[in-house]
């Protein structure tokens, strides 16, 4: 029997080295899925509960591992499914390649079933690649070119496939006019930016007092020439959110997350600088980097396209961020002056105390910043953490300290609520023997982390380590929104969209055979994390929080206080809690300060 084109596609993903597909079946991959029974399930089909989500789980291994990941979906509903975690991809810069089903070809154009225009729906999400394979010809051309751009571009990449035409017999292309051959493969390369800018951008930092560094994902695997670099210029180091993984938190000139989420040594950072070193980052809030007329300003970066657009750069080197670090190196002159760095050395442990003093101020029941003070105390150095998007992704941000080889992210750019299991559930299948770490809202669990727990508890056995944890914070309110709307709209909590039914989520993950932890008393968190770590199956930890702690930023203005204030004079229903909480947390920001001052 002669293979057919959906044969030949998963020889291909072989081929590529591709381990795993993330989806959901449809008779618009029909065809597809016989191949892959007839292949002997490789590579793996890894079946989760909704199309979003098989495109999370690829955004997870794609982002973990450092690879392209694969998704697949049916037609129609299916492919719409996806967009929410391919725009995510996009939207962070991760290699994510979409193989999606159609309608037969013979029904095409006629409003038929399940028929959508798929090659409009994600010319946008999928704008670096997107074709609709026809003629079995086509095929070597059109995925080994998906794998290289998603690759290339860090970007997400969709090949749409009629279902006619997986079960059409596989016809390679010929040495012919109009064929169009292919190859398997393609060698890393890494660019340098051009010498004589380099020169001149150590000519600029030797120049400044006052240096300051901004890092993000692009600069990953580049911590010894950071630190070169950080150590020559006397320099502080904020990070981006999606970098906060590239440098240690134990490192005392590494001042943390930059931005609304970001902390306050970052803000006073990026405010008392006089030169500006951006590298591997497109972090987009300017009114966090110094003032537009404040410092001189260098960039590094891989691509062109995203280079000098948040801050007047007066340098714009466009190469990888190592070869480029270590090319600038030896220009670079040792500042005498250690004044600036002692004063960020300063600043940054005054902050670490007021994050452990804020993180033990007592709340009803349980003050979430102790759920990430707790974790950063036992938090593995090989390990894998995710945050949803909502309020954890606060305390991510400001209160987790990351050491050793210790991994994050979350949905960077998007910020759309659901990818914290997802992405942990891909993580897994990137690095099988390490733990992983979700910390989810009850809103994002809600949404769909619950269905995405059967998944874990469907695939679990095939892991090396079986430790994956899901902590919930369970405070019965969409937190984020709830502080949004008192803090941007001057509004009071709308109880009828802002609170959630209440569920047992550590019922449910038992019912599952996973282990399930409820935990309403501030003193049972350490230990729980402990029997989380110590599991010999994933762990699901339901942690009741106090909804009233606020996310207080780096630095809140004059409109955001009156705000607030007003949210209060319009009978918000939490506003004794929240005035009572706000109160104790900004007191902990002064008290280690002034008894330094005694």
């Amino acid at each position: 029997m002669k293979d057919t084109v959906a044969d030949v596609l998963l020889a291909r993903l072989r081929v590529w080295n591709i381990k795993q597909v993330f989806g959901f079946p449809g008779d618009g991959i029909n065809g597809l899925l016989a191949a892959w029974g007839r292949a002997d399930n490789d590579p793996q089909f890894v079946q989760a509960r909704h199309e979003e989500m098989a495109a999370f789980e690829a955004v997870g291994f794609a982002k973990f591992s450092g690879q392209v990941a694969v998704c697949a979906a049916t037609s129609g509903p299916g492919a719409v499914h996806l967009l929410n975690g391919l725009y995510d991809a996009k939207l962070d810069h991760v290699p994510v390649v979409a193989i999606v089903g159609q309608t037969e070809r013979s029904a095409m154009g006629g409003s038929y079933q399940q028929e959508i225009d798929l090659l409009t729906l994600f010319k946008d999400v999928c704008s670096d690649y997107v074709q609709m394979c026809t003629v079995p010809r086509q095929l070597p051309n059109l995925i080994d070119r998906a794998i290289r751009t998603a690759i290339s571009e860090s970007a997400p990449t969709c090949l749409i496939i009629p279902s006619d035409v997986f079960d059409l017999a596989y016809e390679p292309p010929e040495h012919a006019f109009k064929q169009v051959p292919s190859s398997v493969g393609m060698s890393n390369s890494a660019m340098t930016a051009d010498r004589g800018a380099i020169r001149a951008a150590a000519d600029l930092l030797n120049a400044g007092a006052r240096v300051a560094m901004l890092v993000g994902q692009g600069a990953r695997g580049c911590v010894a020439e950071l630190t070169e670099v950080a150590n020559l210029l006397g320099a502080g180091v904020a990070k981006a959110l999606l970098g906060k993984d590239v440098l240690s938190d134990d490192l005392p000139w590494v001042t943390g997350s930059i931005g609304l989420l970001g902390t306050i040594p970052s803000y006073n950072l990026m405010m008392g600088c006089d030169t500006l070193l951006t590298v591997g980052s497109n972090f987009p809030y300017t009114q966090f980097l110094p003032k537009l007329d404040q410092a001189r300003a260098v960039q590094i970066d891989r691509s062109g396209k995203w280079i000098g657009m948040r801050y007047p750069y007066e340098l714009n080197l466009v190469g990888d961020a190592k070869d480029t670090l270590r090319a600038l190196i030896p220009l670079l002159e040792h500042k005498s002056d250690r004044g600036w760095r002692h004063d960020i050395e300063a600043d940054v442990a005054r902050w670490w105390t007021t994050v452990q003093r804020r993180a033990m101020t007592d709340a009803d029941p349980i003050n979430p910043m102790r759920i990430f003070h707790e974790l950063s105390k036992r938090l593995p150095d090989n390990a894998i953490v995710a945050s949803d998007s909502g309020s954890a992704a606060n305390w991510y941000a400001r209160q987790l300290k990351f050491r050793g080889d210790v991994r994050g992210s979350l949905s960077g750019t998007l910020a759309t609520m659901g990818p914290g299991v997802p992405y942990v559930i891909g993580a897994k299948w990137a690095h099988p023997d390490r733990p992983t770490i979700a910390l989810v809202g009850d809103g994002a669990m809600q949404m769909n982390g619950m269905a995405e727990l059967i998944t874990v508890a469907h695939y679990w056995r095939q892991w090396t380590d079986p430790r994956l944890i899901v902590a919930i914070l369970h405070n019965n309110d969409l937190n984020q929104v709830t502080w949004e709307m008192r803090a941007m709209e001057g509004a009071p909590k709308f109880a009828e969209s802002q609170t959630l039914p209440d569920v047992d989520f550590a019922a449910f993950a038992r019912s599952l055979g996973l282990s399930g932890v409820p935990v309403d008393d501030a003193e049972d968190i350490g230990p729980a994390w402990g029997a989380a770590l110590a599991a010999d199956r994933p762990t699901v930890l339901d942690i009741r929080c106090d909804p009233d702690i606020p996310p207080i930023p780096p630095r809140a203005t004059f409109a955001q206080a009156k705000a607030t204030a007003t949210s209060v004079l319009k009978g918000d229903e939490d506003s004794w809690g929240f005035i009572t909480q706000g109160v104790k947390q900004k007191v902990q920001q002064y008290v280690h300060s002034t008894k330094e001052e005694q």
